[in-house]
């Protein structure tokens, strides 16, 4: 079967791989529907490498992704331990906690030392054409979710979990800094969650264009450090309740602390391309900041498709998706996600 597999920075190439075996106990066999790129597949398609992690060996790309359940292992039970079914489709949550851990036990697998990641080295990931992956990470789709749709329920599902741990509440003000898929989903469901301020920011035109036609009154274009006075401005020199940080993690987290009012909340969701955090420490000692690291999700899928299914969806996820690309077109979806070619949201790969 075709697989994208990663040699090195910027080496993505279409090769022949073996066809995966049958599920073992509590696995699934799937034929893989849809796969989105994620700024943090840009780390280590630029690089190589993502947080310290570097890619030794080849591997397959792709985290967020969806599929069709096709062979079952003896006692496979979806993510909400009900049973599953083959032909059903299927979203498929990346991470593989070890569920025995301190973490675990805690209820925050998303933090599990032990865990293994599809398309993060060393487990390959989805851009291939069948893979087993673990029935408990698997969740159904209803039909009016697409298929690329259901690729992006991961996204969405990073964009819930910041927002917990956001702890927003009615008519709070709120920043986004980065309108990119998972800021522009921040955005979105703060606005869904009744907040009455809500500023977004990007350098991109088009992502700024999108996050005003999701709601957005106040977004704005600005290069540099150019939002800090706008927002300051705009906010009487208050700053907002809860600042979220969806760029890339550069000099954006201290514009980010200083758009945070004093004793404020900052969530950090961005990935640095260089591991590193710059921040002034009398900016948020002097205002005493709760700082929050996003780390993945979790506990978010069932949530995720119930904003974006049934007789009213509250979100549309394929409003996001700039264009599609079959397997083999995959290294060039890669290089124009990297090159941020002009107009490009979220890139989706369809095998």
């Amino acid at each position: 079967m075709k697989a994208a597999r990663l040699h090195g920075p910027e080496d993505l190439r279409i090769e022949e791989v073996a066809e995966p075996e049958m599920p073992d106990a509590s696995q699934v066999l799937i034929r893989v529907g849809a796969i989105g790129i994620c700024g943090s597949d840009m780390h280590m398609y630029g690089t190589g490498a993502i947080g310290g992690e570097e890619i030794a060996s080849p591997m397959i790309m792709g985290h967020e992704f969806m599929g069709e359940v096709l062979e079952l292992g003896e006692g496979a039970r979806d993510g909400e331990n009900r049973e599953l079914k083959v032909g059903q489709r299927v979203a498929v949550e990346p991470a593989c906690p070890c569920y025995r851990c301190e973490c675990c036990e805690q209820g925050h697998p998303n933090l599990c030392p032990n865990h293994t990641f599809y398309g993060v080295y060393p487990t390959d990931g989805a851009i291939c054409e069948k893979m087993i992956v673990e029935a408990r990470n698997c969740f159904p789709m209803p039909n009016e979710i697409s298929d690329a749709g259901g690729a992006l329920l991961e996204t969405l599902g990073v964009a819930i979990h910041a927002v917990d741990l956001g702890k927003l509440k009615l008519a709070y003000s709120v920043a986004v800094v980065g309108c990119g898929p998972v800021g522009l989903l921040i955005m979105k469901l703060a606005l869904l969650m009744g907040c009455r301020d809500v500023y977004a920011f990007d350098k991109y035109e088009w992502r700024v264009d999108l996050a005003r036609r999701w709601g957005a009154r106040n977004a704005f274009r600005i290069e540099a450090d150019e939002g800090v006075d706008l927002l300051m401005k705009e906010t009487d020199g208050r700053g907002v309740d809860v600042c979220f940080e969806a760029a890339w993690a550069d000099e954006s987290v201290q514009q980010s602390a200083e758009m945070t009012r004093y004793g404020g909340r900052l969530v950090l969701v961005g990935i640095p391309p260089d591991d590193r955090l710059f921040m002034r420490h009398a900016t948020v000692r002097r205002k005493g900041l709760t700082i929050m690291m996003a780390r993945r999700m979790k506990h978010t899928y069932p949530r995720a498709i119930k904003l974006t299914s049934g007789d009213n969806p509250q979100i549309d996820l394929d409003e996001m998706v700039s264009e599609i690309f079959p397997i083999e077109k995959t290294a060039e979806a890669y290089a124009k996600n990297y090159a941020y070619a002009e107009g490009v949201q979220k890139l989706v790969i369809q095998p």
